[in-house]
Parts: C-alpha cells; structure tokens; sequence
C-alpha cells in the first residue's frame, strides 16, 4: 500500500537532510562517518530539488528515478559501515543501518507514479 504521497515525500527528505547535517553532532561522530553524513546531506538535498515533484525547484529527475536513487541508497547505507570499516563504531554503525531501513520502509510506501504537480 502506497501511503505516502509525493509532497509527504519531500518533507521527509528534507527531514533526511537535516538529521545527516546534525548526526555528527548529535551522536558524536567523527572522520569517514561525519563526512559520509555532511556528503549524504548536500547528495539528498541536491537530487531532492532536482527531482521533478513538489518540492523540486529544476525538476530534471523524474520522481519514479528519484525513487530508484533511493532504492539503492537504503541497502548501500546498510552496507556501508562494513564497506568503510567503522563497523566497530557501534553508534555510527547503527545510524547508517538506520537509516537505510528508515529509506528501504519510506520507498516501499512512496507512490512514485502519483501525479507530481503542486
């Protein structure tokens, strides 16, 4: 069942981008994880405004390929910590997987093919 509409979408990426801007903050991380979370901030915000739905400003992705970036984006994120080596890192490594669940769960729920227009 598609739940969440398009503009519910947005707002959710937007929350997205201002949790990878404070993690580092917030739950102390450091070296590669605080750079892979600012680089995920800027990433998310810059194909969220690209992305052709209510919160795009260029609109030049589609939102079903915004919704493919992001069907690759949540297992890589679970992957990641493992791939980078800051698997030990249990907070760090807990928040990437986190986070990739929370995107796997929003992508099962987005309607990627409802009608975009404001």
């Amino acid at each position: 069942m598609k739940v969440i509409s398009p503009r519910m979408h947005g707002y959710l990426d937007f929350l997205t981008v201002i949790l990878f801007l404070l993690a580092p903050t917030l739950f102390g991380l450091n070296q590669i994880p605080a750079l892979l979370a600012y680089s995920l901030a800027a990433i998310h915000l810059l194909v969220t405004l690209a992305s052709d739905f209510p919160f795009g400003i260029v609109k030049i992705i589609p939102f079903p390929v915004h919704g493919w970036i992001e069907r690759v984006v949540g297992p890589a994120l679970i992957a990641v910590p493992f791939i980078l080596g800051f698997a030990a890192d249990e907070i760090a490594r807990n928040l990437y997987i986190a986070a990739g669940v929370v995107i796997i769960i929003v992508g099962i729920l987005t309607d990627y093919q409802a009608k975009t227009s404001d």
